[in-house]
């Protein structure tokens, strides 16, 4: 298959910054935006493109064509690439899923959060029953920040590496093929549980982020997790996180990649020599990145719901302790007033519940 075509759905900063990068590279893009966030794509519309800037070189880049009717969005694109948060899953299937054809890829770009079975599953609910090609990313291919009001998009990063899988896998290396033509950084994972447990966000935003919540709170938007709230320790329950991932991992018999291998293979670190501490605070990437501002913001509400709660379940079904991933859990719906395991992405709203760990690697 030759891409020529790409809808891009969602114009946050990864979509903004998509639509910019793949019209660059000559691609035909449409930008897609839902009705109540129009603004987003207001000025890109006015101006009839994007401020592209890149290594201190700006560039203005013409984009094919942006609309808020998704019929208009998905035609004749061979690739219909999402980039939304994980709570948006569902919502977008019940928009794209009637629409798509089942010629059409669907890329998910994004916080790996077992969105391509979520799709699938929110489809199906609505009586929709077509055989999707979808497949999902553990995370975005770019660090990036839009300015939507300005129709201006600064790229501190081109992602290096990232996981990719179908849903179901048989499908993951025919789905590779024809996103590569966007992306080479991509590589294949075993499942899209193994994509979604590469995720590193969980692992690196809410505990940390938590144990700054009064400095979030006094800074109102000042604030630098990075430079400045990841320290000695912090950084232990960043580590404790991660540690509890790795074995839920084992158990599934993935070997995942540690929090300086996976940051230093994207290339948000230069080197991955030194402590993980000293590689964030120096990280020239994640050291412009300013936030969160606010405590109720994504990255406590996204990676605790769709993230760490997911950990968690994965962990009692595979009988691995997790009493770090829990507690950020507990502590994180106490200070927002949210009950996370209520609300959170769990095995029973996959459609997995009362399996063993054998049994839910059947299924994805």
């Amino acid at each position: 298959m030759t891409i020529s075509k790409v809808a891009v759905i969602g114009a946050g900063n990864g979509g903004i910054t998509a639509a910019a990068d793949l019209s660059q590279k000559g691609f035909k893009v449409t930008l897609f935006e839902n009705e109540k966030f129009v603004s987003n794509i207001k000025k890109i519309d006015e101006f009839g493109g994007i401020y592209f800037q890149e290594k201190n070189q700006t560039e203005f880049i013409d984009v094919h064509k942006v609309t808020t009717d998704i019929k208009e969005a998905v035609n004749g694109a061979e690739i219909v690439m999402l980039t939304v948060p994980g709570f948006a899953i569902e919502s977008m299937a019940a928009v794209l899923a009637p629409v798509v054809n089942e010629a059409q890829i669907i890329f998910l770009n994004g916080a790996g959060a077992m969105g391509a079975l979520r799709f699938v599953n929110e489809a199906r609910s609505l009586g929709i029953d077509k055989q999707f090609k979808i497949a999902e990313t553990n995370s975005l291919t770019y660090g990036t920040r839009a300015f939507p009001g300005e129709a201006r998009v600064e790229l501190g990063l081109r992602v290096k590496k990232l996981f990719f899988a179908a849903y179901p896998k048989e499908h993951t290396a025919e789905l590779l093929k024809a996103c590569m033509e966007l992306y080479d950084c991509l590589t294949p994972a075993e499942n899209v549980l193994h994509s979604t447990m590469e995720n590193g966000n969980p692992e690196v935003h809410p505990g940390p982020s938590l144990l700054n919540a009064g400095r979030i709170d006094y800074s109102e938007g000042e604030f630098y997790l990075y430079k400045e709230g990841i320290t000695k320790h912090t950084v232990r329950l960043l580590r404790g996180i991660e540690a509890e991932r790795i074995e839920i991992g084992k158990a599934f018999g993935f070997e995942l990649e540690d929090a300086v291998t996976s940051r230093y293979n994207r290339g948000y670190f230069d080197t991955n020599e030194g402590t993980l501490q000293e590689l964030f605070n120096k990280s020239e990437v994640y050291g412009a990145i300013k936030g969160p501002s606010e405590v109720d913001s994504r990255y406590f509400t996204e990676d605790i719901s769709d993230g760490l709660v997911f950990w968690s379940e994965l962990g009692k079904a595979a009988k691995i302790a997790t009493p770090n991933i829990d507690a950020v859990i507990v502590i994180g719906g106490t200070i927002l007033e949210r009950d996370f395991y209520e609300e959170g992405l769990t095995l029973s709203k996959l459609g997995l519940n009362q399996l063993t760990a054998s049994e839910i690697l059947k299924q994805v």
